[in-house]
């Protein structure tokens, strides 16, 4: 977990890079969660991007999705609802890789919904869509998940832990009302070096932007087991890729098939960006710690 020393445009915080052992199997989304399973699990639409059903739910803040969470818990029996440890994206979003991205050692537009007028590590400049796409849109990683980078940040379920070279099993940020939950995978309006599977920062619990969503995790709970409980989903093998959740399994659930930075390393908003399409989050809104 983490990024080697010599990694293009890494920050301090991704090292140093150091083993990490997943030992409990959970079922991961494909995709992002969607505007359609938003709508469908809360009644509303917060996004910005209204244009496809298909595209990512954005513009809900960590305390929103706990929100989401609640109420999904409660049409899944059997299952506990939450965001992936920031351990556990990464895992998914490597998908058994060690280079930058999961699909090499750089990305294009047509891989990547990034800002693709700010290429990574000396690349051919890109496509800029300036909005996210539907998902699976673009090609999925080598465990068959969908836009982990790019198209839209997505929430950690803990904050930024400072990362030791000892190896660790299930590590875990702190969690909690006080924390600024982790946010990874990069989104269509950033540079493309914030789409790197190690790349990573804190924000705190209320922000919302039109850049940012989240995926869902699911674990199996045992008989007279409550949600929550750390005893969690049966364990898995290290090295296994956890299971995808999928338009499939949503039919199971009886959802809708289709639901399932520091501020001066950010592109210019008033230079590069429409001004009408951003709102004013103040300057803590988003840190990198």
């Amino acid at each position: 977990m983490g990024s080697p020393d010599d990694e293009p445009e890494r920050y301090d915080n991704e090292g140093p890079r150091h083993p990490v052992s997943i030992s409990r199997g959970y079922w991961l989304a494909d995709t992002a969660c969607t505007r359609a399973l938003w709508r469908a699990v809360m009644g509303n639409n917060p996004s910005r991007f209204k244009n496809d059903p298909n595209n990512p739910v954005e513009t809900v803040s960590w305390l929103d999705v706990q929100q989401f969470l609640e109420k999904l818990q409660v049409l899944l029996p059997g299952c506990q609802a939450e965001l992936p440890s920031e351990a556990e994206w990464e895992y998914a979003c490597r998908a058994g890789t060690a280079t930058p991205f999961s699909f090499g050692a750089n990305i294009t537009p047509a891989q990547v919904n990034y800002a693709g007028h700010y290429p990574y590590a000396g690349g051919e400049p890109g496509e800029y869509r300036q909005r996210t796409v539907p998902v699976k849109s673009l090609p999925a990683n080598p465990w068959g998940l969908y836009e982990m980078h790019g198209n839209v940040w997505e929430w950690c379920k803990d904050g930024q832990r400072e990362y030791g070279e000892a190896a660790q099993t299930d590590p875990l940020g702190p969690i909690g009302q006080d924390q600024s939950p982790v946010i990874r995978g990069g989104s269509w309006f950033d540079f493309a070096w914030g789409a790197r599977s190690a790349d990573r920062f804190a924000s705190r619990l209320d922000y919302a932007n039109l850049d940012l969503g989240f995926r869902l995790c699911l674990r199996s709970i045992r008989p007279g087991q409550a949600a929550g409980s750390p005893a969690g989903s049966p364990g898995r093998a290290s090295g296994a890729s956890p299971a995808r959740l999928t338009g499939a399994t949503a039919i199971g659930m009886g959802l809708p098939t289709n639901g399932l930075r520091s501020q001066n390393r950010l592109p210019n908003r008033n230079a590069d960006h429409d001004p009408a399409l951003f709102r004013d989050t103040g300057p803590a809104a988003a840190t990198r710690v």
